[in-house]
């Protein structure tokens, strides 16, 4: 559509009942669920939205973010702010809108993403984690762990860790941030007694490709993997074929920063 105005809104979501953002046909996605909202709070459905990112199935975000665009202006910002939240399910949460220029472009605007993973191992969690934390049975080496994610900092070849690149995918990319942390930040009763972050930065990812780095360093802590085979893989010459994804439910879009140039 041809649009006149136009607004960046943050939002907030639990991803574990929904099959991602992209609308994709009989299954509940977030960005429906949006679109749905909008149509209902707007009275019409003469407008487009468009995410800056798209995530997995059940894959979580505390900061993600659509663009909106509309032939008409919105009248009061914070009151359609407020209707737009007492409309959507409760597991979606709007939390800033902001009008932009018809020069900004959610996709192709320059930004740093981070995400985080949840996950911690050696015990058997209490089921109500289950939306937050991947949990592993077997005890992991955190130290190792730490090691093989710095590995993945800098320009590297990350095709291994692409789900069915096209032909002219970039598998080239740069990884700004990766490190492991002690989880400090998200705490609940049913949480295992001791849980970790995976913390990882950069200006795009692959499909796929954080829970594919996540796979491979939960296999390092298990000493199924080593330093050495990953760092072979960041230069495309692996021996072992690389095919451990790690659960969506850990994985959470923490947050989008868009350049202000």
């Amino acid at each position: 559509m041809k649009a006149q105005y136009f607004y960046l809104i943050r939002i907030q979501y639990l991803g574990f009942r929904f099959h991602g953002w992209a609308k994709q046909l009989e299954v509940k996605t977030v960005h429906y669920m949006i679109d749905r909202t909008l149509a209902f709070v707007l009275g019409h459905r003469d407008f487009k939205t468009m995410g800056t990112s798209r995530t997995d199935s059940k894959v979580s975000a505390l900061d993600h973010s659509f663009e909106l665009f509309l032939n008409e202006p919105i009248a009061d910002e914070i009151e359609f702010l407020h209707r737009t939240n007492i409309n959507l399910p409760p597991d979606i949460k709007a939390i800033g809108i902001e009008k932009i220029s018809a020069d900004f472009n959610i996709i192709q605007s320059p930004k740093t993403k981070e995400y985080i993973y949840l996950f911690a191992f050696g015990e058997k969690a209490h089921p109500f984690s289950a939306p937050f934390i991947t949990t592993v049975p077997e005890q992991l080496d955190i130290d190792l762990m730490k090691e093989g994610a710095k590995l993945f900092e800098g320009f590297h070849e990350f095709k291994a860790y692409c789900k069915r690149p096209k032909e002219d995918t970039i598998t080239q990319r740069e990884v700004i941030f990766s490190g492991i942390e002690e989880n400090t930040e998200f705490k609940a009763n049913f949480f295992p007694s001791k849980s970790y972050i995976y913390r990882v930065r950069a200006n795009g990812f692959l499909r796929h490709q954080i829970r594919m780095m996540v796979g491979q360093l939960l296999l390092l802590g298990k000493k199924e993997t080593s330093l050495e085979e990953i760092s072979l893989s960041l230069k495309g010459q692996h021996t072992k074929e690389i095919f451990q994804v790690a659960p969506g439910s850990g994985l959470i879009l923490n947050k989008v920063e868009y350049s202000k140039e």
